[in-house]
């Protein structure tokens, strides 16, 4: 066999396998981890013949890696070596290595927790941190503590980034075995940011052909997605026509068989290749011949958003560890190159590593078998524990498609559903389709949801889609085979009780994708027009002119807000007749008593809705109001519209001050018996002062004749209006015999008070029981600031000698002492009798 860099530290790792059940491997793309270890451990004692299970993130890495497998022992696959993934398995009786996907794996592990017969589970790849792979770990470790004892299974994870410790601390401290990977040296070639206007595929193509001037050997691409492949590969078709031996091979998951292999095995002689591969071909897939990278420094990645429950597709750069490995694809035979479609500084701005999938996920799969395995996230062992909001939302949707109970256990439907190897709204549309009798064409439809659109740029109808899965094109064959493994998980189920009359209607496809979609039944804004409001209150428009923009009531597959968008836009609906809400869609329509606030009409609305979400189906008024209902629904209004729609005056808001400084005063010491009269406190409260006052509120110009003041002031018991004016007075007295209002709207309140009033007046005036300083406003006689001070008596001392000067002369007529102390205080422009 051909030496790799693994092979030096397979001693190492048996070695730790022997004295413990598990161990960290970490070994960078290239290095032969995935074709080596397997096979380096197949003989070791403590196997005991027992089968090893590898996990791959992918099918195509997992079938390319039985391959090789097999190639190294002289085999074909499915006699020593198998694998397992959706929609093929090749495996025999002697079989002791199984490749499988980590999907395979999880659901394994649901009926078999033991995993009886296996000795060894090595999670390959494990740094892309898949959700099936976080599951599936879980799982396994679970399951290992709770029923393996003799003979042990034992662990190995492997990975391609320097993230070790981290996945020992999981493990209990298990050992870190660390390998060389890249033999040869790779040498970077920055790119430039783009310009105004410049596309990723333009650029692209231009570094490609520059490779293949200045470079020998194969090329490997790395594009974010297939449309960017699509593309790329139509600019280059022609382009490369005058580079002679040179072949373009795209590579990823949705290719056929043969289309896969022709990527990843080498050029022929005389041959070279320019692969154009999403991030499959990043650490768990090896290109062979390949010596150069063109790196487009972008990936496609799911996200979910808990707050719309929907997943989006986002762009994203990619992070320096993921560069990394896809440079060093080109130095695995001989020294290679990387042209990086960014700079050095950008580079340094990167993300040190991608973030696990769990942790931006749709999280329903996971909850759905957490509930089948009987444990919760907090029960089980993560790298990073699943968000506590996306489980959540996972549940919610659960417990909407049946398969929750109200006390949070799996129903007998949920069980049916988290025993099919699809996502839950896939599984409960292939359990509900079969129960009505529709079973072809809800697998059908389950397969066309599960691939990639067959057909683009023909409106979003998904008749359309299953017209042509009918129609033999060759685009729909995998589809089909999917159709028809659904066909066969579902023989085991029960058969329709009471089946649909007309089994081929058409009607029947947009019921069928409500089932699985719920919460996105869409309904028309308005009649002819590309705008629609959707059942879990999201809006979503069709791009350009639908045929399906005929029909009021829609069921929306796929949406969402893609580069240069800003709004939703739906790819992939089906027209939904709103009559099969009276029966087959029954479940999904919910009666509400609704006594709302009409903002157009300005009145109070009382109505019977049958919503569907956050979609009103239909409504009828309702009479013999509920005196209750129809104050909350008043509460709720100024609640939503502010304090601003009562008739507040300045006085009140004075108050509001004055009340609010002695209750911070008295909760600063501890307790207090003054209400909170802040606005948030009111708006928090309004149920308890302001709804016994509304009974002859019905529109909205009625709040204004509220007799506010006397509503609030009931809020004070006896004593406390007494001592509000004893500690929080309205108006001070001051020397020159005037009383003077304070103002509270600042803290400390303000006294505003022209300066000869104050002659005579030693300190600061105090309130509060002598707690709080007021903070004086000093006024010349136009009224005009000309101090403010909170320490009266330094201000007499070292300020007021100046201010004097400035103020003899602007206001000469007027009194203005040298000692102010003993002067006499004055409202007039002098004391009488001077």
């Amino acid at each position: 066999m051909t030496p790799l860099p693994i092979d030096t530290v397979l001693p190492d790792l048996r070695s730790a396998l022997r004295t413990r059940h598990e161990a960290v491997l970490e070994a960078p793309p290239g290095a032969g981890k995935t074709t080596r270890v397997p096979l380096a451990l197949l003989e070791e004692t403590w196997l005991s013949g027992q089968t090893i299970l590898m996990l791959e993130p992918r099918r195509l890495a997992a079938r390319a890696a039985a391959e090789r497998l097999a190639s190294e022992l002289g085999e074909k696959v499915g006699e020593t070596v198998g694998y397992r993934i959706r929609l093929e398995s090749r495996v025999g009786p002697r079989t002791r290595i199984e490749v499988v996907t980590e999907g395979i794996l999880a659901r394994r592990l649901q009926d078999d927790p033991a995993l009886e017969g296996v000795g060894l589970v090595i999670f390959d790849e494990f740094h892309e941190r898949s959700l099936d792979a976080d599951l599936a770990l879980a799982l396994v470790l679970n399951g290992r503590d709770l029923l393996r004892d003799e003979p042990p299974l034992k662990v190995l994870l492997m990975s391609a980034t320097l993230e070790g410790e981290r996945l020992s601390a999981l493990l209990e401290d298990a050992p870190v075995i660390s390998s060389q990977g890249r033999a040869y040296p790779v040498e970077v070639r920055w790119g430039r940011a783009p310009q105004q206007g410049e596309y990723l595929d333009a650029r692209v193509e231009s570094v490609v052909l520059q490779a293949l001037d200045e470079q020998a050997g194969s090329v490997l691409v790395f594009l974010p997605g297939q449309a960017e492949i699509r593309r790329v590969e139509q600019r280059l078709e022609s382009a490369l026509d005058s580079y002679p031996g040179v072949r373009l091979c795209p590579l990823h998951g949705e290719l056929d068989l043969a289309a896969q292999r022709a990527a990843i095995e080498p050029a022929l002689a005389g041959e070279r290749k320019v692969v154009l591969a999403t991030n499959i071909a990043e650490t768990s897939l090896t290109i062979e011949g390949v010596r150069v990278v063109v790196d487009s420094g972008l990936a496609r990645v799911p996200r979910f958003d808990p707050g719309t429950g929907m997943t989006r597709l986002d762009t994203q750069r990619v992070s320096r560890a993921s560069a990394t490995q896809r440079a060093g694809r080109a130095g695995r035979l001989e020294p290679g190159v990387c042209y990086r479609l960014w700079s050095e500084t950008q580079h340094e701005q990167l993300a040190a590593y991608d973030s696990a999938e769990i942790l931006q996920a749709d999280l329903a799969p996971l909850a759905l078998q957490l509930h089948r395995w009987g444990a919760t996230p907090d029960q089980l062992r993560w790298l990073d524990m699943p968000p506590p909001a996306a489980m959540s939302q996972a549940d919610d949707l659960l417990a909407r498609l049946g398969a929750l109970a109200a006390d949070g256990r799996l129903t007998a439907h949920g069980q049916a559903m988290a025993g099919l190897p699809a996502h839950p709204r896939i599984t409960h549309l292939l359990l509900r389709a079969k129960a009505l009798g529709l079973e072809t064409m809800g697998c059908d439809l389950a397969a066309l949801l599960g691939e990639r659109d067959i057909v683009r740029d023909r409106g979003a109808d998904l008749h359309s889609r299953l017209a042509m899965l009918h129609s033999g094109a060759r685009a729909s064959q995998r589809i089909k085979q999917l159709a028809r493994q659904y066909q066969g998980l579902l023989r085991g189920q029960p058969n329709a009780a009471r089946p649909v009359e007309d089994p081929q209607a058409d009607r029947w496809l947009g019921m069928l994708l409500a089932l699985a979609y719920p919460d996105r039944v869409a309904q028309q804004r308005r009649a002819g027009g590309a705008e629609y409001r959707l059942a879990n209150g999201r809006a979503a428009q069709f791009g350009e002119p639908d045929a399906l923009m005929k029909h009021e009531w829609l069921v929306v597959a796929d949406l969402g807000s893609r580069q240069g968008q800003r709004e939703e836009r739906i790819y992939l609906a089906a027209d939904l007749d709103p009559l099969l809400f009276d029966t087959v869609l029954a479940e999904q329509v919910q009666r509400r008593d609704v006594l709302e606030w009409d903002d157009k009409e300005g009145t109070l609305r009382a109505e019977a809705q049958w919503r569907v979400g956050d979609l009103v189906l239909r409504r009828e008024p309702l009479s013999g109001l509920d005196e209750a209902a129809r104050g909350q629904a008043l509460v709720d209004l100024v609640r939503r519209k502010g304090l601003a729609l009562l008739p507040f005056t300045p006085e009140l808001r004075q108050w509001q001050a004055r009340v609010q400084l002695l209750r911070d005063l008295d909760l600063a010491s501890g307790q207090t018996e003054w209400p909170d009269v802040c606005d948030e406190g009111l708006l928090v409260s309004l149920e308890t002062w302001l709804m016994p006052y509304l009974g002859k509120v019905t529109r909205l110009a009625h709040f204004s004749q509220l007799d506010l003041s006397s509503i609030l002031h009931n809020l004070l018991p006896w004593p406390l209006p007494q001592r509000l004016n004893e500690l929080a007075p309205t108006h001070l007295n001051v020397p020159s015999g005037s009383s003077i209002r304070l103002d509270y709207s600042e803290h400390p309140p303000v006294l505003a008070v022209r300066l000869q009033e104050l002659f005579g007046l030693a300190d600061t005036p105090r309130i509060a029981g002598n707690r709080v300083q007021v903070k004086l406003h000093l006024l010349s006689p136009a009224r005009r600031p000309v101090q403010v001070t909170q320490d009266l008596a330094n201000f007499w001392r070292s300020t007021y000698s100046e201010v004097k000067k400035d103020l003899k002369g602007r206001y000469p007529k007027h009194y203005w002492p040298d000692d102010p102390l003993v002067a006499e205080a004055t409202a007039r422009a002098k004391p009488r009798g001077t």
